[in-house]
């Protein structure tokens, strides 16, 4: 294959979504945005759903720009757990209803009461949440069994993109297993977790390995776009494995955090941890590609300055980011903490009053600035991220000497530092646009361009410059992460 081949990644954030084209020079991937566009979920009849046709506009918006400078293949990542629900014509039952919906609360109560917790977790693996689709389902079982009996088709959102762009109906490994119905060591749907929430097993589609070319885009599309036939690739669906591909590590033992609207801190195994330390940390194990597990936990990240930031432009304060990192830098350090965790801080709403009833609650300093939450939230961030770490260690038994950062939350330098300090590891940041290398890069891997993984990162590498930090102020850290285990104790 002769070099120099594009590629279109479209990236679907938690606010935005992007095509990206990635072009290969044999060397180097070099990815030029082409389209940017909203990707923010619509508050309708007390539900909160995915604007789903909207996104399938601007997707072919990427398409048609992608087209004048020639592309060979298009893929699609996206966060994990939600999901559309087709009839038997193949059409949407409704739009997908957004994880950030209130409809699975209590779900946990009820799910625990109907099987075993620890027989739940040694099948899936997975870290509960109550966001998980499995709990989405059955929440529908509960509340909508008749809408649910007319499904006969679930496909999770990157699926369900690639289905409308090629017709092809299947369940990337990756996105699939943040379901919590993958049992983690076969790699396939669990009959078991299924058949004990009564849930209809055969609205599930076959597992596909990521990195699978699924199909030429549908020829009316191509028509109505007046563009080129082009690949679907099915790359890694669930936007953290994407992130992964692109960890620039070089040794097989490392720490990674991808860092955006959530934070995901874990290391890459060749099987799944599945013990009672894992189930006492609610760890989870997550498909990655080439067959590797991603032993992680999800964390609240930037979700928590971006929700912030908006709550001050309703209030008329508008701030750029690096505003407010500017002036956090000179707030006084270690004033107080918060769980970013805690249940409070996980639904959109006014984020800096949650903040200030948390440390009235916690009998700690109430912020009062802007620049004191901004402070307070980055070492909550720094803090949580050396807890997640213990974890890990204790159930890999290993000790890393590098934490490797990738995505958005790499551009602020100040968490960047603080996670350096609080975990006294030396932090490698970079690709910021880990997500989308990774994208870029599997679908180079399908077309035969990139032999495997290991140049893949090696490309990366060449690719953009790292940035690394070597930890400071280690006692006071320290200090400060004994005050903070009393809010997770």
């Amino acid at each position: 294959m002769e070099k120099g081949k594009n590629v279109l990644a479209i990236d679907l954030g938690a606010s935005s979504g992007r095509a990206i084209l990635g072009s290969f020079d044999g060397k180097r991937i070099k990815l030029a945005e082409l389209h940017r566009f909203l990707n923010e979920p619509v508050q309708l009849n007390q539900t909160l759903y995915w604007d789903v046709l909207r996104l399938m506009h601007d997707i072919k918006i990427g398409l048609q720009k992608a087209a004048q400078v020639d592309f060979h293949s298009v893929g699609i990542d996206t966060w994990g757990v939600d999901f559309g629900l087709l009839d038997e014509d193949g059409n949407l039952l409704e739009n997908p209803v957004h994880y950030r919906d209130q409809r699975t609360e209590g779900m946990f109560e009820l799910a625990f009461s109907q099987y075993d917790k620890e027989r739940f977790y040694e099948l899936s693996g997975n870290q509960f949440m109550e966001i998980n689709t499995v709990f989405q389902l059955l929440s529908l079982r509960n509340s909508r069994q008749r809408f649910l009996s007319q499904a006969k088709t679930l496909l999770l959102m990157p699926d369900l993109l690639n289905y409308f762009l090629t017709g092809v109906k299947a369940s990337e490994y990756t996105i699939a297993s943040t379901t919590q119905m993958l049992d983690a060591r076969k790699k396939v749907w669990s009959k078991e977790i299924i058949q004990s929430f009564g849930l209809p097993e055969g609205i599930l589609t076959n597992v596909i390995e990521p990195g699978t070319i699924l199909s030429p885009i549908r020829t009316e599309i191509l028509e109505e776009l007046m563009i080129k036939p082009a690949s679907v690739v099915a790359v890694a669906g669930h936007d953290t494995q994407c992130a992964m591909v692109a960890v620039p590590a070089k040794e097989e033992d490392f720490l990674f955090l991808s860092c955006g609207t959530w934070s995901l801190f874990g290391t890459e195994l060749l099987k799944p941890i599945i013990s009672k330390k894992s189930k006492q940390y609610n760890m989870t194990n997550e498909g990655g590609y080439g067959g590797k597990i991603s032993f992680l936990k999800n964390i609240i990240g930037l979700w928590l300055i971006q929700e912030s930031r908006r709550q001050w432009a309703r209030e008329g304060l508008n701030y750029t980011f690096s505003e407010l990192e500017e002036e956090a830098q000179k707030s006084a350090p270690w004033k107080a903490f918060i769980d970013p965790d805690a249940p409070e801080f996980v639904a959109p709403g006014n984020i800096p009053e949650r903040i200030r009833d948390y440390c009235k609650r916690t009998n700690q300093d109430v912020p009062q600035e802007t620049s004191e939450y901004v402070r307070l939230i980055n070492e909550s961030l720094a803090l949580k991220y050396r807890y997640v770490m213990e974890q890990i260690e204790d159930c890999t038994q290993k000790s890393y000497d590098t934490i490797y950062m990738v995505g958005g939350g790499t551009k602020s330098r100040m968490l960047c530092q603080m996670t350096a300090n609080a975990c006294k590891k030396k932090v490698v940041a970079g690709p910021a646009e880990a997500t989308v290398y990774g994208n870029v890069a599997l679908q180079l891997i399908a077309l035969g361009e990139i032999s495997d993984i290991t140049k893949a990162r090696e490309c990366i590498r060449n690719s953009e410059d790292m940035i690394c930090y070597e930890p400071h102020e280690e006692d006071k850290w320290e200090e400060a992460y004994q005050r903070f285990l009393n809010l997770c104790r």
